[in-house]
């Protein structure tokens, strides 16, 4: 059964160096209280490597901390809101190693840890300059049709964080069908935490819902409202006022400022 911890104990289960995950998608249902639990640590994580699907304002969070040494995403944004402020500047000014990715390459690479082998073959970056920028991405030559393709290598993370709508005391875990890529990125770490909304009963699917079953979990977590200023669809919406505050702030050089407003009462 997985172990029902406090945001900040959950916080402290990141060590300096470790890959972590972020669950969500772009300004849906990200795990925004987790990151605001590891930026009130003293002292707060470093050496990082971020790995998202996409990336948007928990990530930029970790970046403007400092936290974060790497990023791994096919994007890294506010979506509607604009760029990304503070991975904008950290990034042009090759203060942090962003490892190019894409959509097909992120895939491949979780597919291929989930079958337990080194790579995942397919038929993208065939034609683009992209390998040229990941020297570490090879080609192999199908045995069967002797056509040249890419062999995406495995991506294994240390710790997956991921927000959800409901848990219950098995361990179980309502999400809504926004799901990202988030039932993959369960099997690529053997930590799982997951911070929910509300702590029910029994969780019940429904139409608008998927569940993750208890054995996927290690670590749960009550964290009412937790994905704000991202939406959690249908309990809250995305919160604009607060992707502008952020924004402003960081645009006036007042970022510390901002985590300081937004950990105090958290």
């Amino acid at each position: 059964m997985a172990e029902w911890i406090t945001l900040d104990q959950a916080a402290a289960l990141i060590p300096d160096g470790a890959t972590l995950a972020l669950g969500g998608m772009t300004v849906y249902r990200r795990p925004v209280a987790f990151v605001k639990a590891l930026l009130r640590r003293t002292p707060r994580p470093k050496d990082l490597t971020l790995l998202c699907f996409t990336a948007g304002i928990e990530s930029d969070l970790l970046v403007g901390a400092g936290c974060v040494a790497t990023v791994r995403s096919a994007y890294f944004g506010l979506e509607s809101f604009g760029l990304a402020p503070m991975f904008t500047e950290r990034a042009n000014r090759g203060e942090i190693r962003v490892i190019e990715e894409t959509e097909q390459s992120l895939a491949m690479g979780m597919r291929a840890h989930m079958a337990g082998v080194g790579f995942m073959p397919s038929m993208g970056w065939i034609g683009t300059d992209l390998p040229r920028l990941r020297p570490d991405v090879k080609t192999v030559i199908d045995p069967y049709s002797g056509e040249e393709l890419v062999a995406f290598p495995a991506i294994h993370c240390d710790v997956v964080v991921i927000h959800a709508l409901e848990g219950d005391a098995r361990g179980n875990v309502k999400l809504n069908n926004n799901l990202g890529v988030d039932m993959e990125l369960i099997y690529l770490a053997e930590t799982v935490i997951v911070t929910v909304e509300n702590i029910v009963e029994r969780v019940e699917r429904t139409a608008d819902s998927f569940l993750m079953p208890a054995p996927a979990t290690t670590h749960l977590v009550h964290a009412p409202r937790g994905a704000y200023p991202t939406s959690c669809y249908p309990l809250y919406p995305i919160g604009g006022g607060e992707f502008m505050r952020y924004v402003d702030a960081c645009n006036a050089g007042k970022f510390e400022e901002y985590i300081a407003d937004v950990t105090r009462d958290n």
